[in-house]
């Protein structure tokens, strides 16, 4: 993993992903990702989940959240991609993302390596600009058959969607209200999505067993990262 280790620091306390305990596979291997426990393989099958159906935690990327009717005059000063339409999305230089929600709320997600919401959560905002705390579980939806799950968990058509717009899905799923990036990578369905984190286990629960229904299941972060690295991956975001 290209980010660094903390596992071995003194006098840090860790993050917690909203479903740390629903992570139990025997075999299991765990990492620690900026300051959170992850799990960086599953097992010996996760490539071929996520050809399939993969699903992964990414709750340890650091977000941060802003609204209000000064807030998109005040995010183009910070140098950050303006967005001119509501319900997309930018990416970042730095690997991470920037989403519009709606008229004036925003998302912003670090990659591996930025670190755009953590530079902003310590700015004093513009007037009429308010910070939103997000602690929400985050995914990854990846493989062939992925937007079969979706169509059993969700009643919007990703489908019929144009990537080329980056659109973003503020939708219910499995009855849980959930924030979706759909996207592609390797030539395969890939979503990013977004949570409640109190409904965490449930969602994730859900959603484990229906991509292992569809021949997938859970993935480390180790395959995702990898897809993330891919050539593809600049050409489709």
């Amino acid at each position: 993993m290209s980010a660094s280790n903390l596992a071995g620091a003194a006098n840090v306390s860790l993050r917690t992903s909203p479903i740390r305990d629903a992570h139990h596979p025997a075999e299991a291997r765990w990492s620690t990702v900026e300051n959170m426990q992850i799990v960086e393989r599953h097992g010996a099958n996760d490539e071929a989940h996520a050809r399939n159906a993969g699903i992964a935690d990414v709750s340890h990327l650091y977000r941060m959240g802003f609204k209000g009717q000064g807030v998109a005059a005040w995010l183009a000063e910070q140098g950050l991609p303006a967005l001119s339409q509501p319900n997309t999305w930018a990416p970042l230089a730095s690997g991470g993302l920037i989403a519009r929600l709606g008229l004036t709320e925003y998302l912003i997600e670090d990659g591996l390596s930025g670190r755009a919401s953590a530079k902003l959560a310590h700015r004093e905002p513009a007037l009429r600009v308010y910070p939103v705390l997000r602690q929400d579980l985050a995914l990854v939806l990846c493989g062939e058959a992925i937007d079969e799950l979706l169509l059993q968990t969700c009643n919007v058509n990703f489908r019929a969607l144009d990537l080329a717009t980056r659109p973003v899905v503020l939708t219910s799923m499995a009855g849980v209200a959930v924030t979706v990036l759909p996207g592609e990578r390797l030539g395969r369905p890939y979503y990013r999505l977004w949570a409640d984190g109190t409904y965490g286990v449930y969602l994730w629960e859900t959603l484990a067993g229906i991509a292992a229904e569809l021949g997938g299941g859970p993935v480390g972060l180790a395959v995702i990262d990898e897809i993330d690295q891919a050539p593809s991956h600049q050409a489709s975001s």
